[in-house]
C-alpha cells in the first residue's frame, strides 16, 4: 500500500469514526458539499472540513485580519482587540461549545476562521460607509458576510476562489450576531442555488433574517456574540470610555462584570439549554441580561462621541478613493494601484462578472486600515516638493 493510499485510509477511518463519536445533530464530514467535485487525492489525511480550514488559513485575505479594525480604530494601543484577536477568540468559543455537544470541531473551525473575513477598513462604519457607496453605485447594500463569500469565492488566488464547501461558506453568510436571539435553529437542506439566492437577497433587502444551515454555523453565530460583548466591555474600560460600575447591575449579577466571567457564564448556559436537542439556546433569564448588556454596549461604547470623533473625516476618504479608483478604471490607468495590486493577473471571468464599481468596492473592501490610509496620504494629500529657481 502506498504511502497516499495509507493516508487516505486514515481519513476514511475518521470519517467512519464520527458517525459514532458526534451528536446525531452533528454535522459529519462525509455529507460535504462542493460546487466543484475535487479528486479524493487533493483531501489526502484531511477530512472536507479540515481542509477547508487550511485554505483559508493560507487565503490573502485571512492574512490581511492582522490590521483589521474590531471596534476601535485609529488608536494605538497594543492591548486593544483587532479582528485577528477577535476570529481566534470566536473559534476557541465556538470549538469549546462544539465539543461539549459533540459537534463537528473542524467545521466550526473554518467556519470562526472565515467568519469576518470580508469585512472592510475601519469595522463597522467603514462597512456602513462602504455599502453608501455601492448603493449610489446600483451595486446593492455592502455586508461582510457577503464580501466574504466572494472574497473566498470569487476573488481569492486571482478569481478561481477556493471551492470550499457549502456548509462553511453558509456558516459564514448566516453568522451576524449583531441582532439578538435566544435560540437558534439550523435551517437544513440548502444547496448552492440557495446560497446564491440568500446573498442577493440582503443585497436588495438588508434587514433579511438568515440563519445557518448547520448547528455548527448556529454555535458560530452565538460564539460571535459571546467573544465580543465582554471584551469590548473590557476595552472601553481600558481606553476610559466606560468605568465598570457602569455596567447594569442586574447584568452583572446574572452574566459576572469581566470578560472571562461574562464568556464563562454565557457558555455554561448554552451548553446546558442545548444539551441532546436539536437546536442552540441561552436561557431566559441569561438570554435577557445578554440583551440588555448588548443594548449598554450600543449606547456608551459604540455610538461613544469619543469613539466617532474622526469618522466623518473617514467616511470622506472613503468616498475620495472610491470616486479615484472609479475614474482609474473609466480611464483605463494602467498605473494605478488598482491595477497593479489587484486586478493584475486575476481571471478574465472575474472582470466579464464584475462592473467597474464592483471591481471598487472589492478592492477597498480588502485593504487593511494602514494600507486605506496609505492610499489617502498617496492620493489625497498634496506632496511637497523642492524647485530650483
Amino acid at each position: 500500500m502506498s504511502k497516499r493510499e495509507r493516508l487516505n485510509k486514515i481519513r476514511i477511518g475518521l470519517d467512519e469514526v464520527e458517525e459514532q463519536r458526534l451528536s446525531p445533530w452533528a454535522c459529519l464530514s462525509r455529507h460535504a458539499l462542493r460546487q466543484k467535485e475535487e479528486k479524493t487525492i487533493l483531501l489526502g489525511h484531511r477530512q472536507h472540513f479540515s481542509l477547508d480550514t487550511d485554505r483559508i488559513l493560507h487565503s490573502k485575505a485571512y492574512s490581511r485580519y492582522i490590521d483589521k479594525t474590531q471596534v476601535f480604530y485609529l488608536i494605538k494601543n497594543d492591548h486593544i482587540t483587532h479582528r485577528v484577536l477577535h476570529v481566534q477568540l470566536v473559534s476557541k468559543i465556538a470549538r469549546t461549545i462544539g465539543r461539549l455537544l459533540r459537534l463537528n470541531e473542524d467545521l466550526i473551525e473554518a467556519i470562526s476562521l472565515g467568519h469576518d473575513i470580508g469585512h472592510a477598513p475601519f469595522g463597522h462604519d467603514g462597512e456602513k460607509f462602504l455599502s453608501e457607496l455601492s448603493r449610489q453605485q446600483g451595486l446593492g447594500h455592502f455586508f461582510h458576510n457577503l464580501q466574504g463569500v466572494r472574497f473566498l469565492e470569487k476573488i481569492e488566488r486571482k478569481g478561481k476562489g477556493w471551492n470550499l464547501t457549502l456548509q462553511v461558506l453558509d456558516g459564514i453568510l448566516s453568522h451576524n450576531g449583531e441582532g439578538h436571539s435566544q435560540a437558534l435553529n439550523p435551517e437544513k437542506n440548502k444547496n448552492f442555488q440557495r446560497l446564491e439566492q440568500e446573498m442577493a437577497k440582503v443585497e436588495e433587502h438588508p434587514n433579511t433574517e438568515l440563519y445557518p444551515m448547520t448547528m455548527e454555523g448556529c454555535v458560530v453565530r452565538m460564539a460571535d456574540t459571546i467573544s465580543y460583548v465582554g471584551r469590548d466591555i473590557e476595552d472601553a474600560i481600558r481606553l476610559g470610555l466606560i468605568s465598570r460600575d457602569d455596567l447594569p447591575e442586574d447584568c452583572r449579577q446574572i452574566l459576572g462584570e469581566t470578560n472571562g466571567t461574562i464568556v464563562y457564564t454565557l457558555v455554561e448556559d448554552l451548553v446546558a439549554n442545548s444539551l441532546d436537542k436539536p437546536y442552540i439556546s441561552f436561557s431566559e433569564e441569561v438570554a435577557r441580561a445578554l440583551k440588555k448588556l448588548k443594548d449598554f454596549n450600543q449606547h456608551y461604547i459604540y455610538t461613544s462621541d469619543k469613539v466617532k470623533r474622526e469618522t466623518s473625516k473617514v467616511k470622506q476618504m472613503f468616498e475620495l478613493l472610491f470616486e479615484k479608483y472609479l475614474l482609474d478604471l473609466e480611464r483605463g490607468n494602467k498605473a494605478s494601484d488598482i491595477f497593479r495590486e489587484f486586478l493584475d493577473g486575476m481571471s478574465s471571468a472575474y472582470g466579464t462578472d464584475t462592473p467597474s464599481a464592483g471591481i471598487v468596492r472589492d478592492f477597498i473592501a480588502g485593504m487593511t486600515d494602514d494600507y486605506f490610509l496609505a492610499q489617502c496620504h498617496k492620493h489625497l494629500i498634496p506632496q511637497s516638493k523642492s524647485i530650483r529657481f
